[in-house]
């Protein structure tokens, strides 16, 4: 389909820039004709054979051109066609006007005139070769382009669906670590999060061909995700969810809060007993989508945990992959407060 386009196009061009070489030649020329006192019938007969011929020339070298583009080191080949193609015409005209035009006298100066007329057919036919060349420079500049576009495309597209691969595995081994600890001491629990974990991958699978959901959605497949985690922590683990009303229409990438709330909860309780609320809230501004989530950190007594890496450096390389921005995932650490955002452009 582009390519037919595209082909009608250029020959749309070519026949326009023929049609105006032709109407112009004819006019220019019997107007000068006729300034030089030349017979009014006998300039535009001339002018008119001269115009259909030069223009059928034009019309040759443009859909050679059309069909053939040489390399810059065989340009040369151009110039070689465009000055046997004004010799030609040049000649086609002459061969023409003896049967055209009776008056000898005129024909001796059309002879005299070769010359001229052989420059200024050269000049045209250069400038529809000019034309051609350009147009073709710049359409495949065009599909470079567009190439290169569709090259990124793929492979951000690629990288993305590698990242969301990253993050099922990346919950799951963890669930299943839970799973394994409660069989032994609470099999109910653990039977009860092995269904949870049932319907959360159920829903995640779902949402595999979705690149953007509305924050609704995301609320939903989220709080299954912190029913699993509440059987696996109990009453230690308190969760606060504020949102206006407003922003449950407003999209976000799938499944961009779990690792975020993953991350709260692995930092917020691992090394606590107590109670621990983790707080997440939602607001709109400036057609951003506004995502705050909050849990206890205390910088002199937690320990460094290792771990995937996974959680900050994925958010953050997904936000950059779908809105080409770094500046999207920000965090703050305070003695007793930490603090992820992440903002979400509402296209």
């Amino acid at each position: 389909m582009n390519d037919a386009r595209y082909i009608s196009s250029r020959q749309r061009l070519v026949n326009i820039s023929c049609f105006i070489i032709w109407i112009a030649y004819a006019l220019i020329q019997t107007a000068l004709l006729w300034w030089f006192d030349v017979n009014f019938a006998l300039a535009l007969n001339d002018s008119l054979v001269s115009a259909t011929i030069i223009t059928l020339c034009c019309y040759v070298i443009a859909n050679a051109l059309n069909h053939y583009l040489p390399r810059r080191e065989k340009y040369f080949y151009i110039v070689i066609w465009g000055v046997v193609l004004a010799a030609i015409s040049i000649s086609a005209s002459r061969w023409f006007l003896q049967y055209v035009i009776a008056d000898k006298s005129y024909l001796d100066r059309v002879d005299l005139s070769l010359p001229l007329r052989f420059f200024i057919n050269a000049l045209l036919i250069a400038w529809m070769a000019i034309i051609n060349i350009l147009w073709n420079i710049q359409q495949e500049y065009k599909e470079n382009e567009q190439r290169k576009a569709d090259a990124e495309r793929l492979a951000r597209e690629a990288e993305l669906y590698n990242l969301r691969q990253q993050l099922q595995p990346h919950f799951l081994f963890n669930s299943l670590n839970s799973i394994i600890a409660l069989i032994g001491r609470k099999p109910d629990e653990a039977r009860n999060m092995t269904f949870q974990l049932s319907d959360f991958l159920r829903g995640t699978l779902r949402k595999d061909d979705q690149q953007l959901i509305a924050l609704k959605d995301e609320l939903e497949h989220l709080q299954l995700y912190l029913e699993i985690e509440k059987v696996r922590f109990g009453h230690r683990l308190q969760t606060r969810i504020d949102y206006d009303d407003a922003c449950l229409r407003m999209t976000l990438p799938a499944m961009i809060m779990q690792p975020l709330v993953e991350n709260a909860i692995k930092y917020g309780l691992y090394d606590t007993t107590g109670d621990v609320t983790i707080s997440i809230a939602c607001s709109s501004e400036d057609h951003l989508l506004n995502i705050q989530i909050q849990n206890p950190y205390d910088s002199q007594s937690n320990k460094p945990r290792r771990g995937t890496g996974f959680g900050l450096r994925g958010v953050q390389r997904r936000l950059f992959l779908l809105f080409g921005r770094t500046d999207l995932l920000e965090t703050k650490v305070t003695t007793h407060i930490f603090t992820s955002i992440i903002r979400i452009p509402q296209l």
